[in-house]
């Protein structure tokens, strides 16, 4: 298998892993005060762009592109 390969299907199982969690944390928060889940789901919903990123340059073999 190939790194790329790899990287999609670590990708795909990751995020939907994440989307669980995320959903399953959400539970907890869904009674709090609007201000902590507005801040819950800001972060969980931009938190999962670094992970993503280094699967991306990892991925490709390294070859990091700003």
């Amino acid at each position: 298998m190939s790194r790329t390969s790899l990287a999609i299907l670590i990708g795909i199982v990751g995020f939907v892993l994440y989307i669980l969690a995320v959903v399953a944390l959400g539970d907890y928060v869904v009674l709090a005060h609007w201000a902590v889940q507005t801040v819950y789901y800001v972060v969980a919903g931009i938190i999962w762009v670094w992970p993503a990123k280094w699967l991306m340059i990892w991925g490709a073999g390294g070859r990091r592109v700003e």
